[in-house]
């Protein structure tokens, strides 16, 4: 299975650490934040890697390379301005393939096995699979609600979604190559039809989003916590 890992953001909140360095590459538990979701995945058998990239690629490219320091194959989609995450996701279909693939957003830090949804088969009728987790204090509302196996756009106890998410190549297939376009509404139709599945994850997740939950997750790491 192909996994992309979704490098393009311009990472706004963590200015004016991100002025000169791409948010995916600043460092906790002195390994950049992409570094660790790599390694997760080559352990867990996925080694065929997308990257995109907009914001400062050219040094995302020079730290990463092509892979093999990792095990891994990494081939890379730029973009030219930041095209949103479906907008992202469509413009490296060519590199993503026909079958269902993963997606894992570059600036989380976490503990999930990817192994068990790599070899997830999705039945028919399903788009997504989306990985939930319990809401942060910076996301108290959360995203999504889970029902058994689905997921829903519905009131009541909300989870938050963890951007790691499985796709059929088809959920991106109107989205004009490079067009910028939003995931969130895809999957709002697809849950309208019953086409989303999703677990939850109640394991260590960190989304990185100011310098001030960096700085909390390095001291973690720090402490001896390790994905």
């Amino acid at each position: 299975m192909r996994a992309m890992i979704l490098c393009a953001g311009r990472g706004e909140r963590m200015r004016p650490l991100t002025d000169a360095t791409p948010k995916p590459l600043l460092a906790v538990g002195g390994k950049p934040l992409v570094q660790w979701t790599i390694e997760r995945l080559v352990r867990a058998g996925i080694v065929d890697l997308v990257v995109n990239y907009a914001h400062l690629g050219e040094r995302i490219e020079a730290a990463l390379g092509d892979g093999r320091r990792f095990g891994a194959t990494i081939r890379y989609s730029p973009e030219r301005e930041a095209l949103e995450t479906a907008g992202g996701i469509a413009a490296a279909a060519d590199l993503l393939g026909d079958a269902p693939f993963l997606v894992v957003n570059g600036d989380i830090w976490c503990d999930f096995e990817y192994a068990p949804l790599a070899g997830r088969a999705l039945a028919p009728e399903v788009l997504a699979h989306l990985v939930l987790v319990r809401n942060p204090p910076q996301h108290p509302g959360g995203d999504f609600a889970l029902a058994g196996d689905r997921v829903l756009d519905a009131d009541g106890a909300r989870l938050t979604f963890s951007g790691i998410g499985l796709y059929r190549p088809q959920l991106f297939s109107d989205i004009p190559r490079g067009a910028k376009a939003k995931l969130a509404p895809l999957l709002r139709a697809a849950m309208a039809r019953g086409a989303v599945t999703g677990e939850r994850f109640s394991g260590d997740w960190h989304d990185v989003g100011t310098p001030e939950r960096l700085a909390a997750l390095d001291r973690l790491i720090g402490g001896g916590h390790r994905a």
